[in-house]
């Protein structure tokens, strides 16, 4: 099976067959370049739909907590990393495909070229050695007819009696010559047609026979790339399925670790406010200013004679006074984290308690490392100034000064808030709420402490935030007293919606302490406001003690 020996007359449609092989293997080496731009673009969208649904974190609070989240961000970054095997499938195709195929593909097109020249020059050859036979053929042929003639003329002159010796002898020198050049382009003939035989065998079964050859290994080679290609194709795509089958494992993996309760959990810490549900409103005897008496240890109300009570004005109150059941007031957030319900304040001071620590670990460690450079430095001075170190050192003393006060000082509230809700929980056990506060040190969340100036709290903020209830409720009239207080240690009353007051200085009560450690007094100018319980010690009026 040898295009020599089969194909030896076929030049002209092995030329068009090696050029359609070329051809074939180039539209093959376009459909791998689609398929790589395919790749890639698919690579692309899947990288931005990536980018697209990824969180924009700009701050640590609102990173993605539930489960279901994170199971969709890894799901995310699953895809990414899918995306990046599809850019190596697209990077492998066209360095092992693609580009061996257009590198092929160069080298085919000069390799046939050359076979090609060398079989046209071999047919130029024949072409030219064939003439030259053809050419002294007819020029033999053309002296033995003048030789002929030569013959014919000499006979003719021979036997005729007129012609003279001299014409028969010129007709015989003639017929001579002609036969002498009709002999020797014989000879030449023979020569010619004997080179060319021999040249048309070498032609046809030596030159062409190896040319031939080599156009078809030059095919055969093609087609054996093709193969190669066509397995490498598949190559790229098969090299990465282990690393697909892994994401599409950690997908599935992120899908099971999705959690229903630990996500509800998440819901409770993230909103819980840690307050108790309001309890009933207790029993308000509009009749109790007839049956009141002043006694001696009471200080007299005459301004709350005779005045009627109106059922909007303690709605009113109380509505000021719930806002944390209901909408959550806004306000500027408060460095100790006031302006949140207790549960979410504690939450807070323990992270940022928790950040400090953090920091605080960082100093110490780069005071330790500061203090083993010094030690180098001054056992070995030509390595540096013990004395260059000194002022880096003291900054980092200050830093884990500041760093200490500020996690005493976050201790102490978050102290603060645990006792607070403490407290209240032995209030929510407890059926006898005693409100005649002890002679101890309390401060006005709850806390014990035994400096006066430790006492930082202010109010609770349901109180604070009361007064942006006073523009609907202005006209009302003022609450009644209900038992009178003396204050057992001063109070400054900085904050908002707190009343200052002296030690020993008497004031009305209009609003007994819910639990929150804050009771609502009045002065005699009419100046309300709320003081600490355990500040104070409270006296109320019989009547009012059930109500």
């Amino acid at each position: 099976m040898s295009w020599g020996a089969e194909l030896w007359d076929q030049f002209d449609n092995l030329d068009k067959h090696t050029q359609w092989g070329i051809d074939f293997l180039e539209r093959y080496a376009k459909f791998v370049k689609e398929r790589i731009e395919i790749e890639q673009n698919y690579a692309k969208q899947l990288r931005n739909l990536v980018k697209k649904y990824c969180p924009k974190r700009s701050s640590k609070d609102e990173e993605p907590r539930f489960t279901s989240c994170l199971a969709f961000f890894n799901i995310l970054n699953e895809l990414n990393d899918y995306a990046g095997q599809r850019e190596v499938v697209a990077e492998e195709m066209g360095h092992r495909v693609y580009g061996e195929l257009m590198r092929y593909s160069h080298d085919l097109k000069t390799e046939r070229k050359m076979h090609l020249q060398e079989g046209r020059k071999a047919q130029q050859y024949l072409d030219m050695c064939w003439k030259q036979m053809d050419n002294s053929k007819k020029k033999f042929e053309r002296e033995c007819r003048e030789a002929e003639k030569a013959q014919q003329s000499y006979e003719r002159l021979d036997n005729d009696t007129n012609a003279t010796k001299a014409d028969v002898e010129k007709a015989k020198q003639q017929l001579n010559l002609r036969t002498h050049m009709a002999d020797e382009n014989k000879n030449e003939y023979a020569a010619q047609l004997q080179n060319f035989n021999g040249e048309q065998h070498k032609h046809y079964y030596i030159v062409i026979p190896q040319i031939y050859k080599h156009l078809q290994e030059m095919d055969e080679r093609r087609t054996i790339k093709l193969s190669e290609c066509y397995k490498g194709f598949a190559d790229s795509e098969r090299k990465v399925i282990p690393i697909i089958s892994k994401c599409l494992e950690g997908m599935i993996l992120a899908a099971k670790s999705v959690d229903e309760r630990r996500d509800s959990q998440i819901v409770i810490d993230s909103f819980k406010s840690g307050f108790e549900p309001p309890g009933d409103f207790p029993f308000e005897d509009y009749s109790q200013h007839i049956y009141r008496t002043v006694s001696d240890g009471t200080i007299s109300t005459p301004k709350q004679e005779g005045m009627k009570i109106d059922s909007k004005t303690t709605v009113g109150k109380a509505k000021g006074k719930l806002w944390l059941f209901g909408k959550k007031p806004k306000g500027p957030a408060l460095e100790d984290f006031s302006h949140l319900p207790p549960e979410q304040r504690r939450k807070k001071l323990q992270q940022r308690i928790d950040e400090l620590n953090r920091e605080l670990q960082k100093e110490t460690d780069q005071k330790d490392a500061l203090i083993k450079m010094k030690d180098v430095y001054e056992k070995n001075p030509q390595m540096g100034d013990p004395g260059s170190l000194q002022p880096k050192l003291a900054e980092t003393m200050s830093n884990m000064d500041r760093l200490r006060m500020e996690i005493h000082k976050n201790e102490a509230w978050l102290s603060e808030v645990e006792g607070k809700v403490a407290a209240r929980g032995d209030r929510r056990h407890s059926s006898d709420i005693n409100h005649l506060v002890t002679q101890g040190r309390e401060s006005p969340e709850g806390s014990y402490t035994d400096d006066a100036n430790q006492e930082i709290r202010g109010p609770p903020q349901q109180h604070a935030h009361h007064n942006e209830f006073d523009d609907e409720f202005e006209d009302d009239d003022p609450l009644p007293a209900i038992g009178h207080c003396k204050a057992i240690y001063p109070f400054d009353g900085h904050n908002e919606g707190t009343l200052a007051m002296k030690e020993g200085e008497v004031l009305y009560v209009i609003e007994e302490d819910k639990g929150d450690g804050w009771t609502r007094a009045r002065r005699q100018n009419g100046e309300e406001g709320y003081v600490p319980t355990s500040y104070i010690d409270v006296t109320l009026e019989k009547n009012s003690k059930g109500s």
